[in-house]
């Protein structure tokens, strides 16, 4: 029925470390899951990507082919025009 034999004193000595290790799998979890996701765990792609100015997102654009010359010369004088002017 019982341990007669000495066996007490393993667990005295395995009980705290098991909580230790209980406790710090508690505090694992709670942190994974309050973290906001990682740019691999279906972050978006605005999230992700580095920022990018507008010109360089109109040059893609035009090099991709999104947009012909005359919306890119259009939208290019658009954005010189509303540039915050340097002091």
């Amino acid at each position: 029925m019982y341990w007669h034999d000495g066996g007490g004193w393993a667990w005295m000595a395995f009980m705290p470390l098991l909580w230790i290790l209980l406790i710090g799998l508690v505090i694992w979890a709670v942190v994974r899951l309050t973290q906001r996701p990682s740019s691999h765990s279906g972050a978006t792609d605005r999230e992700r990507a580095p920022s990018e100015t507008p010109e360089e997102i109109l040059d893609r654009r035009f090099a991709s082919g999104e947009i012909d010359a005359a919306a890119y010369s259009e939208a290019r004088k658009k954005l010189a025009e509303h540039r915050p002017r340097s002091r």
